[in-house]
Parts: structure tokens; sequence; C-alpha cells
């Protein structure tokens, strides 16, 4: 978590114009929102991702993150941000930037379609003329036909698919603080929904892993900062701390890397599984877990202003999110129900292995890769039996 200013069209040699100090209100409001933005992914993405595991479309079933997975996962991302790193010393930001725009467009309007179509479902009126459409591609012939593409959609996900776009358009041609959240909130909804973890030993080699992985980056090189303040795409949340002074076209921003909301949220969902495995009605380690996130990041905001540095956030969000839910499950005697529940076969009998790592960046950034796989694969809509209707 940082704080982080826009160029204003200062060329890449000329010094950042001069700025007064945010106010107290206005860093109050920013990292208050933050801190809303941030939560809001998590709550939701969680509840989704119930539903998601329920699933009996095998097309709709979450990508399975193991525990080989989780210890690969650091390295893999340590590799991809330092690349960035280099690319962004050798080549020019600005065409980087362009087709890494061109690229979270499409991406984004993905995303964003995905994660609104469940709420914009309710204001279709009963009478809306709903039409079903499919879109198939196969290669080969005669019994070596094989399907490339089965994409079943109704003309309801093209109406979301075009309030999208207009939010992509705009993200492209502006580059908005507004439209990157909706993008950010977008990506980081649809991450902790989709991404599972098997159980909680393979959280806790995940969060430990990117725990070293955030503060060695953070703390031991100008890396990551580096290249979040280089990379204009929407893999942050970000917020202004000029605000009230300058209304919309405030450009003093503060931000929070997607990689703090998905990765905790990922374990924070994994523990509301557990919870309804446990069928006690209540949700004792989620709630738990969630205010353990607020508790870190509230932390990381009150360090990051004592010692106005750039904080790695899962520093205090790791030990938060992992600690606060274990010391519950030894007052409660469960630690072993805890580390024995396997959400990939008591609830996602088939679910598909995670084959390949996320484009990693920012803090530690974007789980966009992973996305675009889950979000551009083909989907099957169950058709309703008669007796459904």
């Amino acid at each position: 978590m940082e704080e982080a200013a826009a160029h204003n069209g200062t060329g890449p040699g000329a010094p950042a114009p001069a700025r007064p100090p945010a106010t107290p209100e206005g860093m109050a409001l920013a990292y208050g929102s933050l801190v809303l933005m941030a939560l809001l992914p998590i709550f939701f993405g969680a509840l989704r991702s119930v539903s998601c595991a329920k699933s009996k479309n095998s097309s709709d079933m979450p990508e399975t993150i193991t525990s080989r997975d989780a210890a690969r996962f650091p390295i893999v991302a340590s590799c991809t941000l330092l690349g960035l790193y280099v690319f962004f010393k050798i080549f020019s930001q600005e065409y980087i930037n362009l087709l890494l725009s061109m690229y979270f467009f499409v991406l984004g309007i993905l995303a964003l379609s995905h994660t609104i179509s469940p709420m914009m479902n309710r204001f279709f009126p009963a009478n809306f003329p709903n039409k079903q459409y499919q879109l198939l591609f196969t290669q080969g012939s005669g019994d070596s036909k094989e399907e490339i593409v089965n994409y079943e959609f109704d003309t309801k996900d093209l109406v979301c698919l075009a309030l999208s776009s207009v939010v992509g358009v705009w993200y492209l041609l502006r580059k908005h603080w507004i439209a990157n959240n909706l993008f950010g909130l977008a990506f980081s909804l649809n991450g902790v929904e989709l991404l599972h973890l098997n159980n909680v030993s393979t959280g806790c080699i995940l969060l430990g892993g990117l725990f070293i992985y955030d503060v060695f980056w953070v703390f031991g090189t100008n890396v990551m900062v580096t290249v979040a303040k280089s990379f204009e795409a929407p893999i942050k949340l970000v917020f202004p701390q000029d605000l009230l002074e300058k209304g919309l076209d405030a450009d003093n921003f503060a931000m929070l890397g997607l990689g703090d909301i998905v990765i905790p949220g990922i374990f924070i969902a994994l523990l509301l599984r557990f919870d309804i495995s446990l069928k006690k009605n209540t949700h004792t380690y989620f709630y738990t877990s969630f205010v353990a996130y607020i508790f870190g990041l509230g932390l990381t905001i009150f360090i990051m202003h004592i010692f106005k540095h750039a904080q790695p956030a899962l520093l205090y969000l790791v030990p938060a999110c992992i600690g606060f839910p274990l010391l519950v499950a030894l007052a409660k005697g469960e630690v072993a129900e805890m580390f024995s529940y396997e959400s990939s076969a008591e609830i996602l009998p088939h679910t598909p292995r995670l084959t390949h790592f996320p484009t990693v960046s920012g803090s530690p950034a974007s789980l966009a890769d992973s996305m675009q796989q889950k979000l551009s694969c083909p989907r099957r809509r169950r058709q309703q039996s008669p007796s459904a209707m």
C-alpha cells in the first residue's frame, strides 16, 4: 500500500510538479474509501464462491490452488515482477502501457460483465424479450470433431456486456480513476469467487510465501514501488487524497494493490466454506478473518502514515488473517477439523487444478491472467426442464 501522484503530463526526465500536502480530511477520506472498496469484493466474492463451489455445471467450476501451486507462486510472482521492472527500464513506458491498456480493456469488460450479471438480472422485467444464443466453433470432422468454443448466452448477457463496454471505453480514453476502480473491483471479486484454496494448509503456504515476497520486494528493493507507479493498468485501487479540493479531477492518489485484496480474500472465502461444512449455522471463522483483515489493513495505513513510507500490506494482513482464526480454533478445540477440511474433496469433487499462474505485479498485484482464462472459457448454462419452469 502506498501513495502515488499523477505525472500531469510531465516528460520522463522532468521533475514532478510540487503539490501541497494532503489535508487530514482528504487522507481520512482516501484511506477510508480504500478500506471500504477492499472489503466489498472480499465479502461478496466469498459469498459467491460458495454458490460457485456448489455448481453442478463443470464449466462453472472454480480453479483450485493446491499446495504445490502455492509453494511455487512466490517464485513465479518474483520472476514476473522483476521481468516487468526490466521491461520498464529498457523499453518506453508509453508503448508498454498502450499495449497493457488494450489488454486490460478487453479483460476488464469481461470481468465487469461477469460481476454485474447476477445483479442486473434483478432489474429486467418479467416480460423482457430474452433470447438464447450460442457461439460454437469446432475442429475436425466426424468422430474426431472437437469443440473449441461452445458459449451459450442470452440477451441479458449482451446488455451487461454493452454496459461494461461503456466503462471500458471510458477507461481506455481517459484512464479515469473511477473507471480504473470499477475494473479493479471486478477483478478482485472474480478472483475471490473463482480461485479456491483446497485446504487451510495450502492457504498458509500461499500467504506465508507471499508474506516473504511482499516484504522483500518492498523493503529490500525499489522494484515493486517502481512497477506499481509505472504500471498504468487496473491492478490497483486508487482514491484521491485531494478530492475535497479538486473534485473528480483530483490527481494525488493513495493506492492499494489488488493482490492485497485477492490473496487474503481467497483465504477468507475458504474459511466461509469451512464454516458451512461444520453445519453449525454460524460463520465464526469467516467473520473472525474478516475482522482480522480490517485490523491488518488499518494497521498498514497507520504504520504508513507514521513512517511516511510505502508498506507491504501483507506484512500485517497475513499474521492477522491466519492468527485470528487460528486462535479461535484453539479456543474452540477445532484446530484438527480446520486443518483436515478439504474444500476440493467435500464441495468440489471434480474441480480442475490451477495449471498456470497469474501475472503478478504491484503489491503483489493482479490475478488477471488467471481470471482471463476463467472468464473467456466456454460457459454452459443448464437448460431448465419443463417441470422447473
